[in-house]
């Protein structure tokens, strides 16, 4: 590749994110240029940096990494994300695709894997690792299956229910979503209409049941 990919780094981690940056430093096509350990910390970096590429992790502390993937989509669409995570569960798979994320790696994939999976989502393409992409038909095909048994909410009133899952305020999911604070309120007004829930402990409860959000991602978060 003629051009150099700059990458950021983004976990939680320091030792996962020096690793990471190891792993990658002795090819010449790939520059890490800068590191985050926060969500918060990441979108602030992909702004001031503005690298090509981020490495994410999806649990982290200040807000999760497919809300700044969500975040980055609106804001700055040409900054590509690539998921690295531990998690190959039914819980995320369908979440990362919603998300905009370009790809999905797991941690213990082969390091070859991961530089091919850089490359192949730098060109435009997705990359997901085989057992992802299993998890993530396998998941579809039963949603699908129990479609007719659960309140019928729209994509965005998912989107906000996940996110009040995730313990994002109103403005804080107004500002990942590109829209006005008195919005989301209509969406959460909405939600605890439909599913007849009517506090955040409940939402989130519902969330975790549907597979929107996972106990350890809210302990993360």
């Amino acid at each position: 590749m003629k051009n150099r990919i700059k990458l950021l780094v983004v976990d939680d981690h320091p030792i996962v994110r020096k690793g990471i940056s190891q792993c990658l430093a002795k090819h010449e096509h790939l520059e890490i240029i800068g590191e985050a350990g926060d969500g918060r910390e990441a979108v602030r970096k992909a702004r001031e940096l503005q690298p090509d590429l981020l490495l994410m992790d999806i649990n982290m502390p200040q807000m999760s990494g497919l809300a700044v993937t969500e975040l980055l989509r609106r804001e700055m669409p040409k900054i590509k994300v690539l998921i690295l995570s531990m998690h190959g569960n039914t819980d995320y798979v369908l979440r990362i695709l919603q998300s905009g994320a370009r790809g999905y790696v797991l941690k213990d994939a082969a390091p070859e894997e991961l530089v091919r999976a850089i490359e192949l989502v730098q060109s435009g393409e997705a990359y997901f690792s085989n057992d992802v992409a299993r998890t993530a038909l396998n998941q579809f095909v039963r949603g699908n299956a129990a479609a007719a048994n659960s309140p019928q909410l729209t994509n965005r009133e998912r989107e906000v229910l996940t996110h009040i899952a995730d313990g994002l305020s109103n403005k804080e999911i107004a500002n990942v979503l590109g829209v006005g604070v008195r919005t989301v309120e209509t969406h959460r007004e909405r939600i605890m209409r439909k599913l007849d829930i009517h506090n955040v402990a409940g939402l989130t409860k519902f969330a975790i049941q549907k597979g929107l959000v996972t106990l350890g991602e809210m302990v993360m978060a």
